[in-house]
């Protein structure tokens, strides 16, 4: 299963309130992505909501179309005082 996590302001945000979001097969459904999530980075998954991102129909510079695939995305609640540190926002050195 492909599990990519999605690093924005937004989602770095909601990282420290425990809710982290990756973009997920599209076929997954959620019970694998719990299982999935918990066997990589070791945390107990609370709750997993999922939203379909469609794809869209794009001209390139030669005036052809081009159509972008669909993806899904899942936004996961972790137990309390559990993180992954993928989504850590490092401190600069100054």
């Amino acid at each position: 299963m492909k599990l990519v996590p999605i690093i924005t302001e937004k989602s770095l945000k909601d990282a420290k309130n425990g809710r982290y979001t990756f973009i997920v097969t599209t076929g997954a459904r959620k019970p694998e992505i719990k299982k999935e999530i918990e066997k990589i980075f070791g945390v107990h998954v609370v709750s997993i909501q999922t939203s379909k991102v469609g794809g869209s129909v794009k001209r390139n510079f030669k005036g052809y179309r081009q159509s972008t695939l669909a993806q899904k995305k899942a936004r996961v609640t972790l137990k309390e005082k559990e993180s992954i540190d993928l989504f850590e926002e490092k401190k600069s050195a100054k």
